[in-house]
C-alpha cells in the first residue's frame, strides 16, 4: 500500500488536516503552524516593530508554544522586547510545575521571566477563595483575578501589549459559554485584538486564536517543548468541560466546524461592537468597571466576609 505523501513537499505524511484537505509531513506541519501565527499577527496588526510584549506563560502547551514562536518572530524585529509573565494562582500541587516549566523555557530562549502571585497582588490564594466560596465554579473566580493580575503585571514591567495563548477551541468555547450564561454582549470584547479606545487598559492579543488545541499540542511535542501535564484540580467543576466535549464531538463529524463557529462569533462581535459601555472607577480599588464595584473587589470583599465568619465560628 502506497504511503500518503505530504501535500506540499511530497515526502511521507504523518498528519491529515481534514478541514483543509491536506496531508503534512512533520517539517511542513511545524512550518504551517508558525505561518498561521505569523498570518494572524499580520492580519490583525497585533504588534509593532518596537513593542514591549508581556507574554502570559502558564506552563501549558499553548502559552509555551506561543512564547517559542514569538521568540522566533522577534529575530526580525530587534527593537521589540518580550517578557514572559507567569501568574501563580496559589493552587497546591499544581502551580510549582507550571512555574518551573515557564522559567526553564524563558531561560532557554534568553527571555526575561517575571512571576506575580495572587498572594502578592490580592493577599489571598485561589485555594483559599475556593474553600470559602461555592456560588461559582473555581474557574470563574480564577478568570477574573487572572485578568486583573496580568494587567497589573504588564503595567509593572512597562509592557504595551499582553499576548495570551488562547487557541481556536478556547475562543469558540468562550463564545458559546457567553451565550449560555446570557452574556451575549461579551462577544464584542473577546476578539483577536482587544483595544480600549480610551487607553484605560493595556491592549490584549491572541496570536493562536486560529489554531486548534490539538494541533498546538502536536506542535509542542514535535518541537520538544516540555509542557505541564498535571491537570488543574479545579478543572472538572467547570461547565467549559461539557462545552468542550460537545464541540469536539461535532468537529469530529464535521471538520472545520470550529472555524465556522469562530467566524460567526467574530461577525456577531462586530455587530455588537458599536455599543459603548459606560465605565466608572471602582469605589474600592479605583480600577475601571461598569458597576460601583469591580468583579475583583466583589470576590475579595465576599472572601473577607466569609473569612471573618469562619474565624468567629
Amino acid at each position: 500500500m502506497r504511503a500518503v505523501q505530504c501535500s506540499f513537499c511530497g515526502t511521507a505524511a504523518f498528519y491529515r488536516r481534514e478541514y483543509e484537505g491536506v496531508s503534512l509531513c512533520q517539517k511542513c506541519f511545524k512550518r504551517s503552524i508558525e505561518d498561521k501565527v505569523r498570518v494572524t499577527i499580520s492580519e490583525h496588526k497585533m504588534f509593532g516593530p518596537r513593542d514591549h510584549i508581556a507574554v502570559a506563560v502558564s506552563g501549558g502547551k499553548d502559552s509555551l508554544s506561543l512564547l517559542s514562536i514569538l521568540s522566533k518572530l522577534k529575530t526580525k524585529f530587534p527593537l521589540s522586547k518580550l517578557t514572559a509573565i507567569t501568574i501563580d494562582e496559589g493552587i497546591q500541587g499544581y502551580g510549582d510545575e507550571a512555574i518551573s516549566l515557564a522559567k526553564a523555557m524563558a531561560e532557554s530562549l534568553n527571555i526575561e521571566h517575571r512571576i506575580f502571585s495572587f498572594r502578592e497582588l490580592f493577599q489571598v490564594t485561589l485555594d483559599e477563595i475556593v474553600k470559602r466560596q461555592t456560588k461559582l465554579a473555581p474557574c470563574s473566580y480564577c478568570g477574573v483575578l487572572r485578568r486583573r493580575a496580568l494587567e497589573k503585571a504588564a503595567r509593572t514591567i512597562g509592557a504595551g501589549k499582553i499576548a495570551s495563548g488562547h487557541n481556536l477551541d478556547d475562543e469558540v468555547q468562550t463564545a458559546l459559554l457567553n451565550i449560555l450564561h446570557g452574556g451575549v454582549e461579551r462577544l464584542a470584547r473577546t476578539g483577536p485584538v482587544l483595544v480600549d479606545p480610551e487607553q484605560r487598559f493595556i491592549p490584549r492579543v491572541k496570536p493562536l486564536c486560529g489554531l486548534y488545541e490539538r494541533e498546538i499540542a502536536l506542535y509542542g511535542y514535535l518541537t520538544g517543548i516540555e509542557f505541564q501535564r498535571i491537570p488543574c484540580p479545579h478543572r472538572n467543576r467547570a461547565l467549559r468541560n461539557d462545552v468542550r466535549d460537545v464541540l469536539n464531538a461535532l468537529e469530529e463529524k464535521h471538520p472545520g466546524l470550529k472555524h465556522t463557529a469562530y467566524s460567526s462569533k467574530l461577525k456577531l462581535g462586530d455587530l455588537l461592537g458599536d455599543r459603548k459601555i459606560r465605565l466608572n472607577s471602582c469605589k474600592i480599588c479605583g480600577e475601571w468597571t461598569g458597576r460601583d464595584l469591580c468583579e475583583v473587589c466583589k470576590i475579595l470583599v465576599q472572601n473577607q466576609k466569609l473569612e471573618c465568619l469562619t474565624r468567629e465560628a
